[in-house]
């Protein structure tokens, strides 16, 4: 009788729970059935679920996997938000530089023509004008012309990695720009006061537009300093005897000269580091992301008990030839202090040592030995058993 009992019981519990569990799982999926969430929201479940999975997706995933992900919706606010904002930079840019145009116009040159001797009003006019369209030039040109782009159509071009966004190769110095959402050819940085990237084709005119920005507005600060004090003194309401009768347009012009004098100083000091540490870079033949790139580079090799050179380091005086497209010494004057849109030395593509001293009779030599000697090439290239070259050859 007790096998009997614990037959029925070992035959009844598996049958019971398994009528159980459908019972519950039926009115479970009825309930869901009446308790539809929206779409909007599944999609987001949906997403959420294979992010979460994407962690541990292969055994490739690391720190830096797991980091881009959950900071990818952080990273993608702050390019949209960044890339709707450059044109309200372009805009403030203009809007700035030109009431301290209006204001020199209006006010400070009819005061320098009035104080001045006409050598001095010369100089003022002169190095003024030319500072101005260098300023208006280079800025333009930095806004309008494409950084360079790597073709996305296949070519024979060498190249050092596939970007994993634009799913293209990538040539040598290229880097992806998030704001762009592009491969950029030597890129630099993104500009928001540009509104565009600091590439290949217009890191000259970036450069140049902020060294002659930098030099205006040290003109104007140094230049205006006597104006500033004078305005400030006009408009200062500690009296101790009644102040001097102003009227409202010599007030506007005392507040005016204030606004221009403060703006520029704080421009020139701000602008002027910026430059300064481009210039800086630029002696190094790098860019600001190569910059990063070749310290932790050289921290790797010093590790190693190696040293690391920059290979598109040519020496500070090259390296500035290249930047500025400089071949000849009339080329300092025509490209370097006048307006000139010449375009950049190579194709952004690849890059060779600057500059290029070839020696045409070794060239000559070499190939000559090259047609009568080739087993013997051969062996100085690398095959040094003289059976396998007899065999090759």
């Amino acid at each position: 009788m007790v096998r009997a009992d614990c037959r029925c019981r070992m035959r009844w519990c598996p049958s019971s729970s398994f009528h159980l569990l459908r019972c519950v799982r039926l009115r479970t999926c009825t309930k869901r059935r009446r308790n539809t969430l929206p779409l909007w929201i599944r999609e987001i479940w949906a997403y959420i679920r294979l992010l979460v999975q994407s962690f541990y997706f292969n055994s490739l995933t690391d720190s830096d996997v797991v980091f881009d992900s959950v900071f990818e919706p952080v990273f993608w606010t702050v390019d949209y938000i960044t890339r709707w904002f450059g044109t309200v930079f372009v805009f403030l840019v203009v809007v700035l530089t030109s009431s301290i145009l209006a204001i020199a116009y209006l006010f400070v040159l009819p005061m320098v023509f009035r104080t001045y001797s006409t050598a001095w009003i010369t100089w003022h006019v002169c190095y003024g004008h030319w500072n101005l369209v260098m300023i208006v030039f280079n800025y333009y040109k930095a806004t309008m012309t494409l950084p360079g782009y790597p073709p996305t159509v296949k070519n024979d071009r060498p190249f050092v990695s596939v970007c994993k966004k634009c799913i293209i190769p990538k040539p040598a110095r290229t880097h992806h720009c998030g704001i762009c959402n592009r491969c950029i050819l030597r890129m630099d940085h993104h500009c928001p006061w540009l509104n565009n990237c600091v590439g290949h084709l217009n890191h000259r005119y970036f450069f140049n537009f902020c060294l002659f920005m930098t030099m205006g507005c040290a003109f104007c600060s140094i230049s205006g300093r006597n104006l500033f004090l004078d305005a400030y003194n006009a408009i200062e309401t500690n009296y101790q005897t009644a102040a001097p009768p102003y009227t409202f347009k010599d007030k506007m012009i005392n507040k005016s000269i204030i606004y221009m004098w403060v703006l520029t100083s704080t421009v020139a000091v701000a602008l002027g580091a910026l430059t300064c540490w481009h210039a800086l870079l630029i002696s190094r033949g790098e860019t600001s992301i190569e910059r990063h790139l070749n310290h932790r580079e050289k921290e790797r090799m010093e590790k190693r008990g190696r040293v690391y050179k920059n290979p598109f380091d040519y020496g500070r005086l090259n390296n500035w030839k290249v930047f500025f497209g400089v071949q000849k010494r009339s080329h300092w004057l025509t490209r370097v202090l006048l307006p000139s849109g010449h375009s950049p030395p190579g194709d952004g593509l690849t890059w060779e040592a600057f500059p290029v001293k070839k020696d045409v009779s070794m060239e000559s030599i070499f190939s000559s030995f090259c047609c009568v000697q080739p087993t013997l090439v051969l062996w100085l290239v690398g095959l040094k058993d003289p059976c396998r070259v007899a065999s090759h050859s």
